[in-house]
């Protein structure tokens, strides 16, 4: 039988007649090249990505190989002409989706990779210090686009709370930092990226989010560099809603030039060393509300 004579299941009818929001592939790994203007040579980022549209009400299946060959198609011009960031590749991702399901109305992408940074360790040492970079794009069969860029990001909090219970039981003076219980903080901030002329760093992204927490963490540190960090991040101490709060006032003050309808995540989690559970705080919302 020729293959082209091969039954397409996928387009038959469905029988429980349900429109599904998402429909499409997970976990997709390659490697996407991006060229940044400080840069001489394009960097390799290994990317994972999550690729879906919408399905729907009569249609039985979503064409999900063509996801696939769409990612090989972008990957293989993507080796002769970097992209500028990940978010613009994600958006030109979204939009050739929505060609490739002419039934789809809505496509997605989300992207996630392993990211490294210059960071000067207590020591003074320069050294490359992991984060990872996200990026989403959503568009509409309608021509609207949205991109968004952001940055996962790994720090240290200390509690305020149980320092000042310390600081009663012990009875400690005003002007000493009673101890407290650390905490592994994983923060999550994302930008919308208006227009293809509008550019937000994550180098920034990251910047900000580094500087809200009680202090940041470092791959390498020798036992004196450990003990300064941990006396400077009781001098700091913080909440997970203080982490969110700080970040949304450093946003504001960094990013004047953008309009009131700009999206902003931002979401922090911090793991609890005296607690089975976590403690988490989130903030989804625009700039226009945040300047109210």
């Amino acid at each position: 039988m020729n293959p082209l004579d091969l039954p397409d299941v996928q387009s038959g009818p469905s029988l429980s007649n349900f429109k599904l929001t998402r429909v499409g592939v997970t976990g997709v790994k390659k490697l996407v090249y991006i060229q940044r203007p400080e840069k001489s040579s394009a960097i390799p980022l290994v990317v994972t990505m999550d690729l879906f549209v919408d399905l729907p009400a009569s249609q039985k299946g979503s064409h999900m190989s063509r996801n696939l060959e769409l990612v090989s198609e972008i990957i293989d011009a993507n080796l002769k002409s970097p992209v500028t960031d990940l978010e613009s590749f994600c958006a030109n991702t979204a939009k050739l989706l929505l060609k490739k399901h002419e039934y789809a109305t809505f496509s997605e992408i989300k992207a996630e990779a392993d990211y490294f940074l210059e960071r000067i360790y207590p020591s003074g040492k320069k050294e490359l210090e992991p984060y990872k970079l996200v990026a989403e794009a959503r568009a509409k069969k309608t021509g609207e686009v949205t991109k968004l860029i952001g940055v996962k990001v790994i720090g240290m909090t200390v509690c305020p709370c149980a320092m000042e219970n310390v600081r009663q039981l012990g009875n400690y003076k005003d002007n000493v930092v009673p101890p407290t219980h650390n905490q592994r903080n994983i923060t999550t901030l994302m930008i919308e990226v208006p227009g293809d002329d509008t550019t937000v760093d994550a180098n920034d992204l990251i910047g900000i989010v580094e500087h809200a927490f009680s202090t940041p963490t470092y791959s390498i540190l020798k036992r004196k560099e450990e003990a300064e960090m941990v006396l400077r991040a009781h001098q700091n101490p913080k909440f997970v809603e203080d982490v969110v709060r700080d970040i949304l006032s450093a946003l504001l003050k960094k990013y004047t030039y953008l309009p009131n309808d700009v999206m902003v995540v931002v979401r922090s989690e911090s793991e609890e060393s005296i607690h089975k559970h976590n403690a988490f705080a989130e903030r989804v919302t625009t700039f226009g509300e945040l300047r109210k």
